[in-house]
């Protein structure tokens, strides 16, 4: 009996996914649109209880814009396994054998363990997010946002906490989308953030826009700070977070200092990993090294377009094309994942907040001379109701004038204008050449001249006089 044989039965292949969210169910999914159950048998291992949900919808049902905690999950696990799928939740696996091409899994539930062969293996075990090293950091109250299991504990918590006092750590994407959603929910908000400034995904100039729409949501900033304990009562309860200068009670603590790659299984079963500790793979998504290890999603890192550096960007919409892509290459066709130039948008209350490409320190990073520009603008012709006001910064490389970088922070119709550098990034195109694209125009819609077009006509001027 040959050695698929012995693993899927029939002569059939298996797959085993590890992880049953974006990346792991989108390669599932797409292998079992190319290959029957009769030729490919597929297993998935998820230690949660909920499969292809989405992570990014969290604080909009935490702050209650989405009502029903159902409604972020876009295929449940009957679901898939009506398509013969077999999803095995709450089992978490606990060591992979490349050797012997096996997993050992372990159900959450009952402690029972055992292993499972495979002929092809996809790891997709995401991020998890990040805990300081320091007193009280796993206290009760304390919760990372990463997961539905994650989200559904701290709503539990915010039921149970018999207060109104919530503490952020953190002000990055994570962190300010919670801050609105516990200012929703009623709480008096503070934010402890290591660095000047919010958002460090923009350049400090953009990100103190945003600390100021904060301040105006009722939200207390408190920047420069570093978090050296999470104080706790005779309960084991969080009671304050406590920096070097201060302490600020706290009945609630949301976490929202990033997420790591979730690489432990992986880099002890001795698989390549990055300088951020993600998976490196080949453009297919395979496992550099592996013949029959794939991976994708928020464990691994990718192709910076724009800088040609590897990058841990951790985005759902990355985790689903990877998965498409993976069970594109597992299911016997050919597909490859070019890279990103790293997109991402966000809110706070009506103010939108969008980056795309490298930021000044990203730059100086790679070893690259720029120029920048920021411009105010509007988002609609400004004698037409509802114009608003936005700003855009634009890094172009010095004397090529290639496009570097975007940012937007504005209101309504603001945060989407990214777009329009995304793809111009995507494209190698200068900010010269941007000058002459054909966007649409109307009145209600954005000035004669859109407000990323205005910037690219300012940079396009700087580096002609660099």
């Amino acid at each position: 009996m040959s050695e698929s044989a012995r693993r899927g039965g029939q002569g059939r292949e298996r797959l085993v996914v590890i992880g049953g969210d974006a990346a792991g169910m989108s390669a599932a999914s797409q292998a079992r649109r190319l290959k029957g159950p009769e030729e490919l048998e597929i297993v998935a291992f998820e230690r949660g209880h909920f499969t292809s949900y989405s992570a990014c919808g969290i604080p909009y049902w935490v702050g209650g814009d989405v009502h029903d905690r159902d409604d972020l999950v876009a295929r449940t696990p009957e679901e898939h396994r009506a398509r013969g799928i077999q999803v095995r939740l709450r089992t978490e696996v606990t060591e992979i054998d490349p050797a012997r091409q096996a997993v050992r899994a372990r159900d959450v539930d009952s402690g029972a363990e055992s292993w499972t062969p495979y002929d092809k293996l996809v790891i997709a075990t995401g991020a998890r997010p990040v805990r300081p090293d320091m007193p009280g950091a796993d206290a009760e109250g304390v919760h990372g946002v990463q997961t539905l299991d994650d989200g559904q504990e701290l709503l539990g918590t915010l039921t149970r906490a018999g207060g109104t006092r919530a503490v952020v750590v953190g002000a990055g994407y994570i962190g300010v989308e919670m801050a609105e959603a516990l200012i929703k929910r009623g709480f008096r908000v503070t934010v402890v953030n290591r660095g000047s400034e919010p958002m460090s995904t923009l350049d400090p100039d953009m990100g103190r826009l945003v600390r100021e729409a904060m301040e105006a949501l009722g939200v207390t900033m408190v920047d420069d700070a570093e978090v050296t304990e999470v104080a706790t009562g005779a309960d084991g309860r969080v009671r304050a977070v406590v920096t070097e200068d201060a302490a600020y009670p706290a009945d609630v603590v949301v976490l929202g200092i990033g997420v790591r790659p979730e690489t432990a299984l992986a880099g002890a079963a001795g698989l390549p990993l990055g300088v951020h500790g993600g998976l490196l793979t080949d453009r297919a998504m395979r496992v550099r090294g592996q013949e029959n290890v794939w991976a994708g999603g928020d464990c691994v890192e990718v192709l910076d377009l724009v800088s040609g550096q590897e990058r841990h960007i951790p985005l759902g919409t990355h985790a689903n094309k990877h998965g498409q892509v993976i069970g594109t290459n597992v299911g016997g066709g050919y597909a490859t994942f070019p890279g990103v130039v790293g997109t991402a948008v966000s809110k706070v209350c009506d103010l939108e907040i969008a980056r795309t490409g490298l930021r000044e320190k990203d730059a100086r990073r790679a070893g690259l001379r720029y120029e920048t520009v920021v411009v105010e603008s509007t988002s609609r012709a400004g004698y037409y109701p509802g114009a608003s006001p936005m700003t855009v910064k634009m890094l172009a490389e010095h004397r090529t004038g290639r496009l570097l970088g975007v940012q937007i922070v504005g209101r309504e119709g603001a945060g989407k204008r990214v777009d329009i550098a995304a793809v111009a990034l995507t494209a190698g195109m200068t900010v010269e050449q941007m000058t002459a694209l054909d966007l649409g125009y109307a009145p209600p819609f954005s000035p004669v001249w859109d407000p990323v077009l205005v910037a690219a006509r300012k940079a396009a001027a700087k580096v002609r006089a660099s």
